[in-house]
């Protein structure tokens, strides 16, 4: 069974907030990693290298899940700045739900392999929610 998971993004204050939701509930980060790891291949803005790229906190059987914003994105304002994440059992898994999602709705980074080496795509759906569908090879 795919896990879900609510993602929320930021823009710039991330870590921040992170902090503050792990000093409500306790616990600690899974991951937290920085835009300065991404592949050079893959970086649209300078200047972001701290930002956080992604960061993992679990609260009881859910992960909250969270990243900031780079620029080339566009703005974070209330109504974008969150996501669903989806973790499918296997890639074929991915294919159907993502392929399920986009019905009607509209990709906004096709479903491949990351760098990170999940197989990871992001769509919203034709109701206007966003998702990001994350097949871990290693899980």
């Amino acid at each position: 069974m795919a896990a879900v998971n609510p993602y929320l993004t930021f823009a710039g204050n991330c870590e921040e907030a992170f902090n503050f939701y792990k000093s409500v509930f306790g616990g600690e980060f899974l991951t937290i990693s920085r835009f300065a790891e991404i592949p050079a291949e893959y970086k649209d803005s300078a200047g972001e290298d701290n930002l956080v790229m992604h960061v993992a906190l679990p609260i009881g059987s859910t992960i909250l899940m969270g990243s900031d914003s780079p620029a080339h994105m566009g703005p974070v304002n209330a109504g974008n700045n969150f996501s669903i994440a989806i973790s499918p059992d296997s890639e074929a898994d991915a294919d159907r739900i993502f392929n399920g999602l986009a019905a009607g709705g509209k990709i906004t980074m096709p479903l491949d392999k990351a760098f990170w080496g999940a197989y990871f795509g992001m769509v919203t759906d034709k109701f206007g929610i966003a998702w990001m569908v994350n097949y871990d090879h290693k899980s």
